[in-house]
């Protein structure tokens, strides 16, 4: 009984076991500080400790936020997000939605402006409406569609140069065809009569 309630306190010790400081962020308690290391949206950290109050990821080189990055962190007090160079697209739209769902007493909506598109710049993401947002979204397959129909369309014009290459091919084949025969004709027509002829000539002679 006293070897179960042991293994249960240390499973349980383990679980309360605060996560590693992320690579290149220092760590002071459950301050976590990420701020001027040129972390871009894709070089983020994937985590962060699970007791983290303060957050600082300012002065980066952040476009966008990944989706869920700061749900797991319920005992969050305090983020920086400014001096970076945020894109107002689609994928702004969890940093906007988490924003939105703080307490009105936080400030960590300030600084967080737009740099992209120009229609955009300067303006706070947390006032953004969501058509703003989605109206300068950029979807890669709308590219992907218009290339496609335009190969579909190379594709169709180099068919039809063909098909009508064949059909004159076969025009001009007819053509020469009818007159090879023709000309057949005429000569093996031409044979006859001069054989015709040398055989009246000869009979002729021989009376």
């Amino acid at each position: 009984m006293t070897g179960l309630l042991l293994l249960c306190l240390l499973i349980s010790c383990g679980g309360q076991r605060s996560s590693p400081c992320p690579d290149r962020c220092s760590c002071d308690g459950s301050q976590v500080d990420c701020s001027s290391r040129s972390f871009t949206s894709s070089s983020l950290p994937t985590s962060f400790p699970a007791g983290t109050t303060e957050l600082h990821l300012h002065n980066n080189l952040l476009a966008t936020l990944p989706n869920g990055l700061l749900d797991n962190l319920n005992s969050l007090r305090s983020i920086s997000l400014h001096g970076n160079p945020w894109v107002c697209d689609c994928g702004v739209l969890y940093l906007r939605a988490w924003l939105l769902r703080q307490p009105a007493s936080h400030v960590s909506h300030l600084g967080v402006n737009c740099s992209y598109p120009p229609d955009l710049s300067g303006r706070l993401v947390v006032y953004l409406t969501e058509e703003e947002v989605l109206g300068s979204c950029y979807y890669w397959y709308c590219d992907l569609a218009l290339a496609s129909q335009l190969c579909l369309f190379v594709f169709v014009v180099v068919q039809a140069t063909l098909l009508i290459a064949v059909i004159v091919f076969l025009r001009k084949f007819e053509r020469l065809s009818k007159e090879a025969r023709r000309i057949s004709e005429e000569s093996f027509t031409a044979g006859e009569g001069l054989r015709e002829n040398e055989y009246t000539t000869l009979k002729d002679s021989s009376i």
